[in-house]
């Protein structure tokens, strides 16, 4: 809905529109899927009028607005980019007067299928980005000219190119996210995606021209058909996504882990338009939920993603199908079972939910979809009746892109991969674990009992399948270890044992990470939460392959989809699949807040009614802070090293209280003062060399030596 009053005058008015595929008609996925919706673009306009005597009018879109087929978008692909020839635009189509006698009378269709509003923002474009180098390509000296340009960042979204001259022919713009040894665009890894804009110019004088009706995954741009080089201030980049707000800061005194929190940023931004997709770049673009699933909570450290969540899980749902499976991506594309109950992923449908529950703490979130999780685990259940997942796990993926999947010549080979049937059971474990809390939330006593007692079931299937006396999790993995943990499945009598086990799997690598997507996360956050926050943060700040570091040391700027996405000296990985722009392995940002700013949720409180701050400084770090703006407001943390001393600031809002915990158990003190005396500190308790306070809403600032 637009407020379109400034637009009117006293006299005539025009209204007019372009069409073009889309989603809804368009070629989706490898473009084996055309008309997945629809057939032909449609429009449904109304105008509400009303004048200043009271008295309104509304003009519907029918059967008198005109129609022209032959307009100059001559192509207008998500994937293949968009062709413009400006020699067959109408001159002044949309201005009052003009004389559309050759158009045809438009044809009213009526919808089969109950619309529904967009509750969430609207896609647009939410920045801009400016080149930081354009230069000429001259190693083939017989193609026209050839001009690249690097506009610094990885993203979604095109370019605006506006030239203070015409060059009188075809200007071919072509995208790509990384560059050859030559110079040249690395393009293979687009597969069938062309990924390409054209633009054929009238008799204007200058041109200015950015498309409609695509949008494309790059860093950099190759132009064909200029008579020189353009300037740095004629091309502009346009960034588009969902325009959720973001909440969140937070600066490290480690550039590296500065520039990791900024591509895990923008490689959110770039896979939000509308659905949470794999990447933007390839002929994809889908909504992979297991991707989403385990990035769920960075992504709502990042931005507000409540209405967005909302919108996406009725497109979950409305994919279930009426025996309760969830696909393994939303909006479902394929129309095909082949896509469906994939352990992990087909769980997003339970987890996501109640993580969105916890953070923006909207019982409505647990409600609408309620009867969705239910469906799901009672056919899990149903078709693994012995509770070890095994059966109709679709196609079973497993801890996608582990240490295995890695193609380099000094990297460890042995191991890495956690069994399918550990990560099977452990979701089927988790998510009914889950679905057991929602149900007493929502006072279901009857259903609670039942998903509480078939949760802790499985928990002793997996206990007793799974998990050896010394505490070995079948497959020996860094990825079993961090999930059995995260997931709460194994014993208290031999966490120890689970523990060193898992401190044991790192040095195996070499000290090195061999976890999927699903598990890198889960696995740092455990290692931080059992006593080894050194060996989390020797991970995160390493410059040795595979790290989230070694990308950045490659030039990176958003997340890679694979841990060998290129590798110096072997180059790119196989380009069947290998995005530059995949967050899945960001997932540790959600690490990164719980545990250097140390910001994390109380489920037992949702919205942040009650929350935990417990940094733990650690690395080569002297210093960090931030803040996430909660639902309930602004939870700021900083810390810093002085001397032989540490010095915290905390902001907790109104309407709120945190439970600090501080890393020792020396005198604190809190302006100057004794904290515990201090008005809205409550000393709770001095613990395994920590203190722990309650805060009320207010700042503070701690010293301790």
């Amino acid at each position: 809905m637009y407020d379109v009053t400034s637009l009117l005058t006293p006299s005539e008015n025009a209204i007019g529109a372009v069409l073009a595929d889309g989603w809804y008609a368009g070629d989706l996925w490898d473009h084996f899927y055309r008309g997945r919706y629809g057939f032909y673009p449609k429009l449904l306009a109304q105008l509400h009028i009303e004048y200043g005597d009271g008295s309104t009018e509304t003009i519907v879109s029918d059967e008198t607005w005109k129609l022209f087929k032959d307009g100059p978008i001559k192509e207008a692909s998500i994937f293949d980019g968009e062709v413009f020839d400006e020699r067959d635009n109408p001159k002044d189509w949309m201005m009052p007067g003009f004389k559309d006698d050759r158009w045809t009378n438009a044809t009213v269709y009526s919808p089969s299928v109950t619309l529904n509003a967009q509750m969430n923002e609207a896609v647009k474009v939410v920045r801009e980005v400016k080149p930081v180098n354009i230069f000429e390509l001259t190693k083939f000296k017989y193609r026209p000219k050839t001009y690249i340009i690097d506009m610094g960042q990885n993203m979604a979204g095109w370019i605006s190119l506006k030239l203070p001259y015409n060059p009188g022919r075809k200007i071919t713009i072509r995208y790509a996210e990384m560059l050859n040894d030559d110079s040249t665009l690395y393009v293979e890894n687009l597969r069938h995606a062309k990924s390409r804009d054209i633009y054929i110019p009238a008799r204007e004088e200058q041109v200015f021209y950015e498309p409609k009706f695509t949008y494309h995954g790059f860093r950099y741009v190759e132009i064909t058909g200029l008579s020189k080089a353009p300037g740095l201030s004629e091309v502009t980049g346009k960034v588009v996504a969902s325009s959720a707000p973001v909440v969140s800061y937070l600066e490290t005194s480690n550039k590296d882990l500065n520039q990791l929190w900024s591509n895990i940023f923008w490689t959110q931004l770039g896979n939000i338009p509308g659905v949470p997709t794999d990447c933007p770049q390839r002929d994809e673009r889908s909504g992979w939920m297991g991707d989403a699933q385990v990035f769920a909570q960075t992504a709502m450290f990042n931005m507000d993603m409540e209405a967005f969540y909302k919108k996406w899980f009725r497109d979950i749902r409305d994919e279930q199908t009426a025996d309760g499976r969830f696909p393994n991506y939303a909006p479902h594309i394929t129309q095909s079972l082949r896509y469906y109950d994939a352990p992990g992923w087909a769980d997003a449908g339970v987890i996501i939910p109640w993580k969105a529950y916890i953070n923006y703490g909207d019982k409505k979130i647990l409600r609408s979809n309620y009867e969705a999780m239910c469906k799901f685990i009672d056919r899990v259940y149903k078709m693994n009746p012995d509770l070890i997942r095994i059966n109709e796990v679709g196609q079973n993926y497993g801890d996608w892109l582990n240490g295995n999947s890695i193609k380099a010549a000094d990297y460890p080979k042995d191991g890495g991969a956690i069994p399918k049937d550990v990560f099977s059971t452990a979701y089927f474990a988790y998510s009914t674990a889950l679905l057991a809390k929602a149900s007493s939330i929502l006072n279901k006593n009857k259903e609670y009992k039942h998903y509480d007692s078939l949760a802790k079931a499985i928990r002793q299937a997996f206990i007793n399948n799974f998990i050896s006396k010394d505490g070995i999790i079948k497959g020996n993995t860094q990825a079993g270890y961090g999930m059995a943990l995260e997931f709460g499945l194994v014993p208290e009598a031999l966490k120890a044992k689970v523990v060193s086990n898992m401190v044991q799997a790192v040095k195996d690598y070499d000290g090195r990470i061999s976890t999927g997507i699903h598990t890198t996360e889960r696995f740092m956050n455990q290692l931080s939460l059992n006593g080894h926050p050194e060996i989390a943060y020797s991970l995160l700040e390493s410059h040795r392959f595979p790290s989230w570091i070694y990308s950045i040391d490659q030039g990176a700027t958003t997340i890679w989809e694979r841990w060998d996405g290129y590798v110096k000296g072997r180059g790119f990985q196989d380009p069947g699949m290998n995005s530059f722009n995949h967050y899945a392995i960001g997932a540790v940002g959600e690490w990164m807040y719980k545990h250097i700013l140390g910001i994390s949720p109380d489920e037992n409180n949702p919205g942040y009614r009650h929350f935990y701050i417990e940094p733990k400084p650690g690395g080569t770090l002297t210093w960090a802070k931030g803040y996430y703006h909660s639902i309930v407001g602004r939870i700021g943390v900083s810390w810093k090293q002085e001397g032989n001393r540490y010095v915290y600031e905390i902001e907790v809002p109104t309407n709120s209280s945190a439970t600090l915990t501080l890393p020792t158990d020396s005198n604190i003190l809190e302006g100057g003062a004794p904290a515990a005396k201090a008005s809205g500190v409550r000393l709770l308790e001095k613990k395994n060399g920590n203190t722990r306070f309650r805060l009320a809403s207010g700042k503070y600032t701690f010293q301790y030596e």
